[in-house]
């Protein structure tokens, strides 16, 4: 294969080419699948199945909490309107707690700074694994840290993914020094790069629910790909974005300084998910506990939208419960509205 270019080095040059490196830093199946809209299914789905197999309707999954927090999980589709662009939409479908398959992709931060971390996160996570992979669903891992990592591709077996997770380790850089020059932080943590690509790679091609979770101290270095491309990525791939804030004190203190909550909300609050810290009241296995019942009590809606173009253009989306003030609908913000086939 590349003997003489490491694979970081081969996609730092694709990106500077302008060319989109979606399979540089991702090992393909042995076995690839051929893509799901190849061939028209042999029966008509079920009716709780139409917002998965429709592709000419928007679909939004959210979540309605109370203001003080707990989930709301009795509404109907009579309690919502949806507009898209100022411009309310004829609901087509609904359905609350869905039971739809899902596609989960686990991003680990494994840089410099999480190093402390990682054997918590490998016990917590294989645990979050085998509470919300179930037979219908997949999950893929990837590591991230000067370069990405697919330690597992997407697969349903607890098995598979509980040994990726055992694969977890350190990935750091060495920092650059000159005779003429002080040194100089490597990339070091590529995490606006690990979402694009596994948006882009892993997650677009997929149907029904998707969801990415962020285990990282939200420091970004090095990133070629900025904050807005790795938003826009997995907002085409229709897939939420989950953050959770793991911060060893140590570099949140020190040298390093911690980043906050403020760079994960972009990611989060476009595409419909939110923040999680980890703190002396919140363990990660608690929030992965808490990120599992989120999971399960999402609404799903699905409509037909009055502007027919399909321009490519970002078109935004708010769901609103009708005479609630008590609540909070979490939902991404739009969609971008992408012709037949470029999916």
């Amino acid at each position: 294969m590349f003997v003489n270019l490491s694979r970081w080095t081969l996609v730092s040059l694709l990106l500077l080419l302008g060319i989109a490196p979606l399979g540089a830093q991702f090992k393909r199946s042995e076995s690839p699948q051929p893509p799901t809209t190849s061939a028209p299914p042999a029966a008509q789905p079920p009716d709780d199945q139409v917002i998965k197999v429709d592709v000419s309707l928007v679909n939004l999954y959210f979540t309605v909490r109370e203001n003080h927090g707990g989930y709301v999980p009795n509404l109907k589709q009579e309690d919502f309107d949806v507009y898209e662009d100022g411009k309310l939409q004829t609901l087509k479908a609904f359905s609350r707690e869905t039971d739809q398959p899902l596609t989960l992709g686990l991003l680990v931060d494994v840089s410099k700074s999480q190093e402390r971390l990682i054997e918590d996160e490998r016990a917590a996570s294989s645990r979050f694994f085998e509470q919300v992979v179930r037979p219908k669903d997949e999950a893929f891992l990837l590591s991230f840290g000067v370069e990405s990592e697919l330690l597992q591709d997407l697969t349903n077996s607890h098995t598979l993914l509980d040994k990726a997770l055992r694969t977890l380790r350190l990935n750091a850089g060495v920092p650059t020094v000159t005779p003429t020059t002080v040194p100089r932080a490597p990339r070091g943590t590529v995490l606006y790069e690990a979402v694009w690509l596994a948006a882009n790679e892993k997650m677009r091609s997929e149907v029904g629910r998707k969801a990415l979770v962020l285990i990282t101290d939200g420091d970004d270095q090095g990133s070629r790909t900025r904050p807005a491309e790795a938003v826009e990525a997995a907002q085409k791939a229709d897939s939420i974005i989950y953050v959770i804030l793991y911060e060893d004190s140590y570099y949140a203190r020190g040298m390093f300084g911690g980043v906050g909550e403020g760079e994960m909300r972009k990611l989060t609050d476009e595409t419909g998910g939110r923040v999680f810290r980890v703190d002396r009241r919140n363990r990660l296995s608690d929030i992965y506990d808490q990120l599992q019942q989120e999971l399960r009590s999402q609404y799903v809606i699905a409509y037909s939208s009055t502007n027919p173009n399909r321009d490519g253009g970002f078109r935004k989306v708010e769901i609103r419960v009708k005479d609630r003030k008590d609540v909070k609908v979490q939902a991404r913000k739009g969609y971008y509205a992408v012709p037949p086939g470029s999916e």
